[in-house]
This record gives structure tokens, C-alpha cells and sequence, in this order.
């Protein structure tokens, strides 16, 4: 099986840091998946250097983008991240609605 291929089975977090074979606390992932898949992501979006052809290379370069995306959540926190739109809101958000604007 290739990488990407490989890659495709993977479902949660710590499928992801067990596959490459990263150490982590079980703790911080439980609070923090979401967030460390989706930096992981961010990560291998915004990568300005190609990726190679080479899967064993590839794959360092994955491990290296999963790492710093974890590392990222045991040195701080989601809501300083940032990570999801929700959190980059400003914090004057108007979520209230009164009964005379509902109709039914």
C-alpha cells in the first residue's frame, strides 16, 4: 500500500499519531483532536515546498507537520490557536434573538 493509501484508513487523531508513530498524552488528544488534525492540515496546506515523490520522504515530512501540530496543543490551547473559524471571531458577537423576530 502507498502512503496515501495508508493515510485513507486513518480515522481519528490517534490513528494518525500512532501511525507515524509519535508519542503522546492520551489527555491532550482527547481535548484536542479536532484541532490537531485540522492544524496538521493547515500545516500541509500552507507547506511551500513540494512534496516529494518519494513516500519515504513524504512521510518524514508528514510526521514532521504532525509533530509540530501536536506540540502546538501541549504548549497551549485551543481557544489561543485558533484553529476554527469560531474561535477567530471577535469576541462582540450578537447571538441574541428576540421573540418578536421569530415567526411562525
Amino acid at each position: 500500500m502507498s502512503l496515501e493509501d495508508d493515510l485513507e484508513e486513518l480515522e481519528s487523531a490517534e490513528d494518525f499519531l500512532q501511525y507515524f508513530e509519535l508519542d503522546y498524552d492520551q489527555t491532550i488528544v482527547h481535548v484536542n483532536r479536532l484541532h490537531i488534525l485540522q492544524r496538521f492540515h493547515d500545516y500541509l496546506a500552507q507547506s511551500t515546498e513540494e512534496m516529494p515523490h518519494d513516500e519515504d520522504l513524504k512521510k518524514e515530512i508528514y510526521n514532521k507537520f504532525l509533530q509540530q501540530a501536536y506540540a502546538d496543543f501541549v504548549e497551549s490551547d485551543a481557544q489561543t490557536e485558533k484553529v476554527f473559524k469560531v474561535f477567530k471571531m471577535g469576541d462582540e458577537q450578537n447571538s441574541f434573538v428576540s421573540l418578536d423576530q421569530i415567526q411562525l
